[in-house]
């Protein structure tokens, strides 16, 4: 039996930089709204180990691990029936991270243009979110947030680091064309425990579901 595409259906797709908050608005809009939350996908990358040992050698093969796992995941948002919110998009890995280790000489020219090439290849037959929310903060915020929650393979990503991925989803974004944008500004915002803070993030996604240009979230006043 052939299923009809769902008209009210929405997919909303969370961006952002490391401790963003991405999986936090993932889980309080999938609440607030009664979408089907999407977490970034766990599964293992058979490369990692030889990556972290050699980037240079390794860093093709991993990198295309990950984005056949984000297409697949993709995919699985786009044939769910009901609305959906997913935590990091599958463009993320090559317009930012696989972008990186190009720029940092930890991918050839050769792998990164057929990298490039296999991923603009597939992203033209994949359907592009409804909105695309990008959480928008400051390395200050983002060393802040890796701390507090305290995972062990974080501890040694560097403000430099950091700041070199911001200024490339800050470009990103500057390019990005596919679907409304909702740029938010996180810094000195606590929407994980800040009602106020939690009503004003889920008021402005309301509200950008209806088709309009780029916007950006004007932070809550503090009373």
């Amino acid at each position: 039996m052939i299923q009809l595409p769902n008209p009210e259906k929405k997919f909303v797709a969370i961006a952002g930089n490391i401790g963003i908050g991405k999986s936090t608005l993932t889980g309080i809009l999938a609440e607030a709204f009664g979408w089907k939350p999407f977490y970034e996908a766990v599964d293992e990358n058979p490369y990692l180990a030889d990556f972290y040992s050699d980037m240079t050698r390794w860093s093709f093969h991993s990198q295309v691990f990950f984005l056949s796992r984000r297409l697949q995941h993709h995919r699985q948002l786009v044939d769910h029936p009901g609305s959906v919110v997913q935590d990091r998009s599958v463009y993320e890995d090559a317009e930012i991270f696989a972008h990186n280790l190009y720029m940092q000489g930890q991918m050839s020219e050769r792998d990164y243009q057929a990298y490039h090439d296999l991923y603009e290849g597939i992203r033209a037959f994949l359907p592009p979110p409804d909105l695309l929310v990008y959480l928008k903060g400051s390395v200050d915020t983002l060393l802040s947030r890796i701390r507090l929650r305290g995972r062990d393979f974080e501890r040694e990503i560097s403000p430099a680091y950091l700041h070199q991925l911001n200024a490339l989803y800050e470009a990103w974004i500057e390019r990005w064309n596919s679907c409304p944008v909702l740029i938010v500004p996180t810094d000195g915002v606590d929407f994980q425990r800040d009602r106020a803070a939690r009503d004003w993030i889920i008021g402005g996604v309301r509200e950008c579901l209806e088709p309009a240009p780029v916007r950006y979230l004007e932070p809550p006043i503090k009373t």
